[in-house]
């Protein structure tokens, strides 16, 4: 099994949650989450400069098995694009073992 963490701009959050959900990836859980970027310069809105290095984003962690993984993988990387900097990251672990508290299931069964 693969958990998946991915660190996503709040404004595509809802693209990725429909999307995920159309590949059958039903639960995973999220938060919001402030960062640092490496991009130093600041925006001016409307005249007021603020500063980007300080980031809004949402944090998503997704447990799926090793056979799944590249399909959420490639469903993150498109529904989350916009071209631009600051689109987010996403990183792959291995989880050893998972279970479902409610019918003691391990394994695959225990996250699915």
């Amino acid at each position: 099994m693969k958990q998946i963490e991915a660190i996503i701009r709040k404004s595509k959050f809802d693209d990725v949650k429909k999307a995920l959900h159309q590949i059958e990836v039903n639960f995973f859980s999220y938060w919001d989450v402030t960062g640092v970027g490496n991009e130093k310069q600041g925006h001016v809105y409307r005249g007021i400069s603020y500063s980007t290095s300080d980031i809004q984003r949402r944090y998503l962690s997704i447990v799926v098995s090793d056979e799944f993984y590249q399909k959420t993988i490639d469903t993150l990387l498109e529904a989350s694009y916009t071209g631009n900097v600051g689109d987010g990251k996403i990183f792959v672990s291995e989880v050893v073992e998972a279970y479902r508290i409610r019918t003691k299931e391990s394994g695959h069964a225990g996250i699915n």
